[in-house]
């Protein structure tokens, strides 16, 4: 979204902050990627819990020597320095002053595995699912599985000490830790591990301490597995054979910095079985959990049905639930398949359960899990007001679980909040988002008095503040309520003795900041250089608030996991690594934008328009990030914003309104065509359309499809059920040939098909451009002309799924008028009619290899499952493509763009093609889609209607 020369904007994005020295000083000692602009320190302020803290200086060392010169650096300026993995520490760990180290970007590989010994050697950036691709096929496994485990870091993990829905069967992270290269605040460089001597200077200090305070650590310390807050000091007990590298899982990066980690691996089972019990509430469901452990599950986990409906809204085809509010989830693992039937029956038996299903099916499961893991999100939109991290993981004995889950919701109600508990049951440990009212006069004080006495509830169950996300900044402070002074103590002796200046991630663990300072704010309104602005789209969902929409993210970050077998986001965070192109970067930088303490001049600062940049209005997390954010939406509103009523980016006026400049050029579109034939005069073009120089350019139709179907359609029958085809621009002006087998295919079908008398644009393009006052206007005389069909009962039947995906959703956000969500009920995917078709039966495409990329808005908006279903009843051999193809409508073609948009086809869609086998089918019905596989690989796709029309 960098503005093209001609556009009087200026977006300079790399404003410096306080950080400049620092920086000029990392950067003479060799560090390379290192950067100080607001925009950086914005994407860096937060990660996925309520605290805002700005940092001076983010760095992303390219290799350990790299590395230890950052710590190096910190140490002579005395600067503080927080390391950061996936940046989805829910309780602060992972924000803070002076340097923020992002190990994620460069150093993320797997170094050694050593599948005999049982253990893998990789760097701290390496991230969890990397790690277990590359154990794929040996039989083996890393064992800690938290829900983040698409994106989340093995160093984080061990700097958190997390655990997973596994760890019942495999262990926390401390429990798997063999050995781990160090780096002091001091510069002393460590080698520790269960296979090491472990002597020096430093740590013959640790067991001093140890010696001195053995009776506080034997009575106060390892009680129960989730026992994670403070230091595992128990690790160090001359009986458990003084294991540093276990004690420094859960250090937070107070102590040390990971350079480099060996871990255990552990056999992976051929078989799991999954019980799913329902109980009255989820208290029940906690009550039950004794009774299951004795049969050892490796996971039993926890969750409210409010959760599952929060999911079954955005989703609506989920598994089947047994009756009940509360849900366990009880998996069973082992090599043989009909032991584990017995034992899961024997479960169901023992369990008291008001309700159950078995789940063997893989598939099945994977949806159950899905549900489980995005539970952070989903919890976070149960409430009126937003729910929030600050008390989410507290951990009691399993067996005193369902008492304190009573007693904690007669702590919600007494401070008027919420909260839908979820998380590892069987482990004790209680995960929950809580509707903190923190922007409210007295928000922060609520805050502080709920925070205080839930940590003494959790205390008197013998209980931990955390049971696997740490301290952070949001419980250091409550310490006391569960350990002793001599323990505390022993805390702050541990800190001096490896950090004496306080320069690893400060405020943390040891003299900590206050539970309630530095939190962020969750946004209001939007601004444009300081001041309110009106809105050119309505943000129902939002309350018509711009600010609580982009503060829909948490930043769970699951956007950068990439996408998985069926879902989109985030196409261009995975071509280019960079958090600044993911969704929760982008997000970021609106909601400091919203702030306007560090981005200044609203949603139109530069730092906005280069986060901005690069999203491919793909709409995929829309329907990925468990929080409903929709960038897509966020961008058009911003484009509005930036350039209503002042001179656009050349690509605005002719991609932007390509619809209205087909249909001026169509009566001479043969012309047309052979002038963009000419080198030259394509060439100037592609110019002045704003289009990359090595982007072909799409060909006009000789003749426009609502001419050409009238020599094809059948006459009315007057007998037959009518549907009306509604033909796009990019239909009516460009790809007939998928109308034209569409109109066949739906006579085949048994209807008479209509068309409109005129042309009914959506305004698409002028959506995504930002020019939201004509495509207002557009889109009320699409509704216009389509509304007496859908009052008649008529289907409506889109062919090019992004435009239909504005019927269906961006309509009824651009006019507040009831018809529009009227037609947006009464249109259809082609797949979505001929399922609802009695009697229609797809022809025989047995023997054929067909690759399928669905748009982009057909995953993400439209839903793509009766597409599949109809596809998988043609006996076809069917390979579905997730992600994006990289096109995106104008995105791809515009200057700029070019080489992310490649990248982006190069994730998954340029390998199918140069994988497939002669003779493959390539299916896409997005006119995008088609293009980009036309431009970059040479290849024909098909509509599906084209495909069926045989």
């Amino acid at each position: 979204m960098t503005a093209p020369a001609d556009v009087p904007v200026r977006l300079n994005s790399g404003r410096r902050g306080p950080g400049r020295d620092v920086a000029a000083e990392l950067r003479r000692n060799g560090i390379g990627d290192v950067d100080d602009s607001v925009l950086a320190r914005a994407l860096y302020s937060s990660d996925a819990s309520l605290y805002r803290v700005v940092p001076d200086v983010v760095v992303r060392p390219r290799h350990a020597d790299e590395l230890q010169g950052v710590v190096a650096t910190a140490s002579g300026l005395g600067v503080p320095l927080t390391m950061r993995g996936a940046g989805t520490s829910i309780a602060g760990n992972a924000v803070g002053t002076g340097i923020v180290v992002d190990v994620a970007k460069h150093l993320n590989r797997v170094l050694d595995i050593d599948i005999e010994g049982r253990r893998a050697r990789v760097e701290p950036g390496t991230v969890h699912a990397v790690l277990q691709r590359a154990l794929a096929g040996s039989g083996l496994r890393y064992g800690p599985d938290p829900s983040t485990h698409t994106r989340c870091t093995v160093a984080g993990m061990i700097g958190n000490n997390a655990c997973g829905n596994r760890a019942l069967g495999y262990g926390r992270a401390a429990d798997n830790v063999a050995g781990l290269r160090l780096v002091t605040a001091t510069g002393e460089q460590l080698i520790v591990g269960r296979d090491l001597s472990n002597e020096n200077a430093t740590l013959n200090g640790l067991r001093e301490l140890v010696g001195g305070g053995l009776s506080t650590i034997r009575t106060e310390f390892g009680r129960f597995g989730r026992q994670v807050s403070g230091y595992s000091l128990e690790h160090l007990l001359p009986e458990r054979g003084f294991d540093v590298a276990s004690f420094m899982a859960g250090t937070e990066g107070t102590l040390a910095v990971i350079t480099e980690a060996t871990v255990d691996l552990v056999p992976d089972a051929a078989h799991r079985h999954v019980v799913v019990l329902g109980y009255p509430t989820i208290a029940d469901a906690a009550d039950a959990v004794p009774s299951i452990l004795p049969f050892n599950p490796v996971a039993c986990e926890g969750l409210g049905a409010r959760i599952v409906d929060v999911y079954r809204v955005k989703h609506q085809a989920i598994p089947e639930y047994p009756e009940g509010k509360g849900f366990l989830y009880v998996e069973l693992a082992g090599e043989d398949a009909g032991e584990l039937a017995a034992r899961a029956e024997a479960v169901v038996v023992a369990a008291g359960a008001i309700g159950f299903r078995h789940v063997t099916s893989p598939i099945e499961q994977a949806v159950f899990w899905r549900i489980r893991e995005e539970g952070a999100g989903l919890a976070s939109r149960v409430w009126d007001r937003p729910a929030l991290a600050g008390w989410e993981d507290a951990a009691v004995p399993p067996e005193r679980l369902g008492d304190y889950l009573r007693d904690f919701e007669r702590l919600l109600a007494d401070h008027e909040v919420h909260g839908e508990p979820f998380g590892h049951f069987g482990d004790g440990c209680v995960h929950v988002r809580i509707d903190f009212p923190l922007d409210d006069e007295g928000g922060h004080r609520i805050y502080r008095d709920f925070v205080t006495e839930a940590a003494g509830l959790v205390a008197s169950y013998g209980g931990s503040l955390s049971g696997e996300h740490g301290d952070g900044r949001a419980r250091s402070e409550l310490l006391p309520s569960m350990y002793s002074p001599d323990a505390i103590a022993l805390f702050g002796q541990v800190k001096r003795l490896f950090d004496p200046d306080d320069i690893l991630n400060p405020g943390v663990l040891v003299r900590p900041a206050a539970v309630d300072a530095d939190l962020r704010t969750l946004g209001r309104g939007v601004v444009t250089a300081g001041h309110p602005a009106e809105l050119g789209l309505r943000f129902a969902h939002d309350d018509a608030d711009f600010g609580a929409a982009v503060h829909r993210c948490t930043g769970v970050g699951k956007c950068i996991a990439g996408p998985g077998p069926t879902s989109v986001m985030c196409p261009s965070f995975v071509a280019t690594r960079n958090e600044k192109d993911s969704t929760r970067g982008r997000a970021r930088v609106l909601q400091e934008a919203i702030d306007g303490r560090l981005v200044r001049g609203g949603i139109v600062a530069p730092e906005v328009h280069e986060a901005l940049d690069l999203c491919l209005s793909c709409k995929g997390c829309a329907s990925d990030c468990p929080t409903g954010i929709d960038m897509a939406t966020y961008k058009s509103e911003v484009l509005n914003q930036t350039y209503r009523g002042r001179r656009r980016p050349r690509s605005h006026y002719i991609l932007g309104r390509l619809p209205f400049w087909a249909r001026l050029t169509s009566p001479v579109a043969w012309l047309a065509n052979l002038s963009l034939r000419v080198p030259g005069l394509a060439h100037i073009a592609r110019w002045v359309a704003g289009v990359d120089q090595r982007r072909s350019l799409p060909m006009f139709a000789a003749k426009r499809f609502s001419k050409a179907v009238r020599g094809l359609r059948l006459a009315a029958s007057g007998t037959r059920p009518q549907v009306l085809l509604w033909a796009d621009s990019f239909t009516e002006y460009f790809s007939t040939s998928g109308g034209l087998a569409a109109v066949r295919l739906l006579e085949q079908a048994g209807y008479d098909v209509l068309t409109l008398p005129r042309s009914a644009c959506c305004g698409l393009t002028w959506i995504t451009t930002g020019q939201l006052d004509e495509a207002r206007g557009l889109v009320r005389k699409a509704v216009d002309q389509l509304h007496p069909y859908v009052l008649a009962g008529v289907p409506i039947v889109g062919l090019e799924p992004s435009c239909l995906a504005v019927l269906r959703t961006d309509a009824p956000e651009l006019i507040a008028d009831p018809r529009a969500a009227e037609v947006a009920g009464g249109v259809f995917t082609l797949s979505e009619l001929l399922a609802r078709t009695e009697g229609y039966e797809p022809p025989d495409l047995s023997g054929m290899s067909i690759v399928v990329q669905p748009h982009c808005h057909q995953a993400s908006v439209l839903g793509f499952e009766a597409d599949m279903a109809l596809l998988n009843r043609t006996g076809a051999a069917v390979k579905r493509l997730s992600g994006c193809c990289g096109l995106a409508g104008n995105f791809g073609v515009e200057k700029g763009h070019y080489d992310v948009s490649v990248a982006v086809a190069e994730s998954q869609l340029l390998p199918a093609v140069r994988e497939a086998s002669p003779g493959t089918v390539f299916l896409a019905d997005g006119f995008s889609c088609r293009t980009q596989l036309d431009d970059l690989a040479d290849v024909s796709a098909v509509h599906l209607a084209e495909l069926l029309a045989t």
